[in-house]
């Protein structure tokens, strides 16, 4: 829960790096909380039939984008990519994987153009 309350705290941060534990904690975190926005959009009666989500999850959606946004940037500043490197989701299919694949490398280790190391900073 703390790395979710940190890239929440970073909301509109795209600079630096973020670690592996870190987006993958927060995708995690933001998986749980979209579902129980729509279980509550269900059981107060504000869902959409058709769709199955409403009001409650609608107004998830749009709290979380810009954070959501901003740690998948620093994600990929932390394996040498640039932010841009996003919109590679927009081809379909292999844009997709070739994403989750980048999600899933290691960090670079040592100090990159984006900053140090997350792993490697001793507070």
């Amino acid at each position: 829960m703390n790395w979710y309350l940190k890239c929440l705290k970073q909301y509109a941060d795209f600079s630096g790096r973020a670690r592996r534990k870190e987006y993958w904690m927060f995708v995690l975190f933001n998986m749980i909380f979209a579902i129980v926005a729509m279980i509550i959009d269900n059981v107060v009666g504000t869902a959409s039939p058709e769709l199955g989500y409403g009001v409650f999850y609608g107004l998830y959606v749009l709290a979380v984008f810009i954070p959501g946004l901003a740690v998948a940037v620093r994600r990929l500043h932390d394996v040498g990519k640039s932010g841009w490197m996003i919109l590679i989701a927009l081809i379909p299919l292999i844009g997709a994987i070739w994403l989750l694949v980048l999600m899933v490398t290691d960090s670079n280790p040592g100090e990159n153009q984006y900053g140090q190391n997350p792993k490697e900073i001793t507070i």
